[in-house]
């Protein structure tokens, strides 16, 4: 029988990336802000953290970042222009942002990578165990990704990261696991762990996604860490460590994901994130796919 372990309850989202794959448009405007369809990707990430029970939500952000902390704040004048309007669908969506969750900001300051981004959060996560989204993974609310990597948390402890299937060649893109199977089929035990491998050197083609149950003593290891790949603190190699020895803070576990995913992280992706959700929304759908076939065939 599996042990219980304590419920999670906080989520941490590093925020204060500088977005230069999409300048000029993140000159100004934080790239989390880009809008998909008609919300900025960074709300959908909230979304899918208090879906999954977690509403206490800690965002790592930088210079320039004023903006996130705007979105998640109640805009009064916006309300009260819409109230008299009578706009009650658009009032909705506004207030809808600034009651998702319980928001906490913290600097990051230095940009020193995902590993530094994770270890600002410890003060407020203190002893708990807590997730990671990062941003540039939106992940469909029907595939309910993170749930399932609490659920696997709370019954194997230690922490939980995120796995997909990519091409061999496509693996240097991504942090990659060495695994062994479990009797879960969606589930298996990391036994190593190397940021963005070579493809022949490379333990799988599982890739690490942008999602992570984390064990609080990561913070330690953090702390302990030297920049590697690209002079930063790779959370990758903190991670690492806890799979070398289960004695320091349990084992990781890997929850293989087979749904849904848009990846917001570079320009061509972003585009096709926005065609695939558009076409699925019911208000915009129809009319969106109708044109889109329209113009596939012209151009074709």
């Amino acid at each position: 029988m599996t042990q219980s372990h304590p419920r999670i309850s906080k989520a941490v989202i590093p925020a204060a990336g500088l977005g230069t794959r999409f300048l000029p448009a993140t000159k100004a405007t934080p790239k989390e802000m880009l809008p998909v369809v008609d919300k900025p990707a960074i709300q959908y990430v909230v979304e899918e953290a208090v879906a999954a029970g977690l509403d206490d939500v800690l965002m790592v952000t930088g210079r320039n970042k004023r903006p996130l902390e705007d979105h998640f704040d109640r805009n009064y004048e916006l309300e009260s222009a819409l109230q008299k309007k009578g706009d009650a669908g658009r009032l909705a969506k506004v207030q809808e942002s600034s009651d998702l969750a319980t928001m906490h900001y913290v600097r990051q300051g230095d940009p020193k990578g995902l590993g530094h981004a994770v270890l600002c959060a410890a003060p407020h996560v203190g002893h708990e165990p807590f997730a990671v989204l990062l941003g540039d993974d939106l992940i469909d609310p029907r595939d309910p990704l993170l749930q399932r990597m609490v659920e696997v948390q709370e019954q194997r402890g230690g922490s939980v990261i995120a796995l997909m299937e990519v091409a061999p060649e496509q693996i240097h893109l991504y942090g990659c696991a060495a695994v062994e199977t479990t009797e879960d089929s969606d589930v298996v035990k990391v036994s190593g762990l190397v940021e963005k491998p070579d493809p022949s050197d490379a333990p799988s083609n599982y890739a690490i996604i942008g999602r992570y149950v984390l064990d609080p003593h990561i913070f330690g290891i953090l702390r302990r860490t030297e920049p590697g790949r690209g002079g930063e603190i790779q959370l990758t190699d903190a991670l690492q460590q806890l799979a070398e020895d289960e004695k320091i803070g349990g084992p990781v576990h890997g929850v293989v994901f087979k749904g849904r995913r848009y990846d917001t992280g570079d320009r061509g992706d972003y585009l096709r994130a926005i065609v695939r959700l558009a076409c699925e929304r019911e208000d915009l759908g129809p009319d969106f796919r109708t044109w889109l076939r329209s113009y596939v065939a012209e151009e074709m």
